[in-house]
C-alpha cells in the first residue's frame, strides 16, 4: 500500500509535517520508558502506511526522537526506501567543535531538511541565544536548512529574539508551543505568540494538541480557542498540519486528529485549507512535488 500520488476525495492531498519512527533495540530513547506502555514498542513505516492511505497523506516529515546524531542515519535510511518520507529533521550536538562539518555531511542527502534541538528539556531557557551558536544559524541560512523549535510558552520570547537576529532563518514552532488544553488559553501564551508571529520567518505546527488535552475523547470545542488564536496571529500562510504520530496515541489516534482538523478548518476557503494541510509544509521544507 502506497500513500504516494493519487487523487483525493477532497481535492487536497495532505502533508504530515511532524511524525516519528523508532526502534527500541537501537537504544538512546531516554524519554521512552516502559510505563509509556502504548509507545514502548517499535514504530516503523509499515505501521504508518495505513494511516496515510486512509487519510490521503502523500508526504511526511520524519523528526528526531532522540538526542543522537546516529539516529539521522537511521531516518535517512528510512527515507531512501519509503517514498512518502519527503524530509528528515535530526538532532546534532550544536556545541560540538565540528558541528558545521556534521551539518554539511548530513546536508549531502536531499532528504535532510534541518535540525531540532530538544529545547523543552534544556534547563537554561536562554541556551539557544548563546553567541557561540551564531555561526551555526548563519551556516543553516546559507544551506537553506530549517530549525524546528520544540518549546513551551516560556521559550517563545527567545525564539522571537532568535528570529529577529536571523530573519532569513526558517523557524517553525512545534505543537503550538504545547499549551495546557485543560484550561482556557493564557494571556502569556497568546501574547507571546502575538509577538513571535510578527517575524515572517516563523511558522507554527498545528500538531501535538491532543496530548496536551485532558485524557479521553477530545471535543473540537477544547481545541477551537487555541486554533482560533494561532490562525488570527499566523494566518493561513504560516500554519502547517502535523500528526505527531505515534506520540498522538497517548490520547487519541491519527483518524481522530484528521477529523478534528477538518472541523477546525470547515469554514475556511479551499485555498486556506490547501496551505495548512500541505502547501505551507512543502514551501517551508522545500519538498519535491508529489
Amino acid at each position: 500500500m502506497s500513500a504516494a500520488k493519487y487523487l483525493t476525495s477532497t481535492g487536497i492531498s495532505k502533508v504530515d509535517s511532524h511524525q516519528h519512527f523508532w526502534k527500541l533495540s537501537r537504544g538512546h530513547y531516554n524519554w521512552l520508558k516502559p510505563e509509556l506502555t502504548v509507545l514502548y514498542k517499535d514504530f516503523l513505516p509499515n505501521q504508518l502506511e495505513r494511516e496515510l492511505y486512509v487519510n490521503e497523506v502523500s508526504q511526511t516529515i520524519l523528526l528526531q526522537a532522540e538526542e543522537s546524531e546516529e539516529e539521522i542515519y537511521f531516518m535517512l535510511g528510512i527515507a531512501e526506501v519509503n517514498k512518502f518520507v519527503a524530509g528528515v529533521v535530526g538532532w546534532v550536538d550544536m556545541e560540538a567543535s565540528n558541528v558545521l562539518e556534521k551539518l554539511a555531511h548530513f546536508g549531502e542527502s536531499k532528504y535532510f531538511k534541518g535540525i531540532r534541538p530538544m529545547l523543552q528539556n534544556i534547563d537554561d531557557v536562554n541556551w539557544i541565544l548563546k553567541d557561540e551558536l551564531t555561526p551555526i544559524f548563519e551556516f543553516m541560512i546559507k544551506k537553506q536548512l530549517t530549525f524546528d523549535a520544540l518549546i513551551k510558552d516560556i521559550h517563545i520570547s527567545n525564539i522571537n529574539i532568535l528570529a529577529q537576529r536571523h530573519p532569513d532563518l526558517s523557524i517553525v514552532i512545534n505543537h503550538c508551543a504545547k499549551p495546557d488544553l485543560s484550561k482556557a488559553p493564557t494571556d502569556f501564551w497568546k501574547n507571546s505568540l502575538n509577538n513571535v508571529a510578527a517575524c515572517e520567518n516563523v511558522y507554527i505546527k498545528l500538531s501535538g494538541l491532543l496530548t496536551e488535552a485532558p485524557q479521553g475523547p477530545v471535543n473540537v470545542d477544547v481545541i477551537q480557542p487555541y486554533f482560533d488564536h494561532v490562525m488570527a496571529v499566523f494566518g493561513s500562510d504560516r500554519i502547517m498540519w502535523g500528526s505527531d504520530w505515534p506520540v498522538i496515541k497517548l490520547n487519541g489516534d491519527y483518524d481522530t486528529w484528521v477529523s478534528l482538523t477538518q472541523s477546525l478548518l470547515k469554514n475556511y476557503s479551499f485555498e486556506d485549507k490547501g496551505k495548512i494541510w500541505a502547501g505551507n509544509a512543502q514551501k517551508f521544507y522545500r519538498l519535491p512535488a508529489y
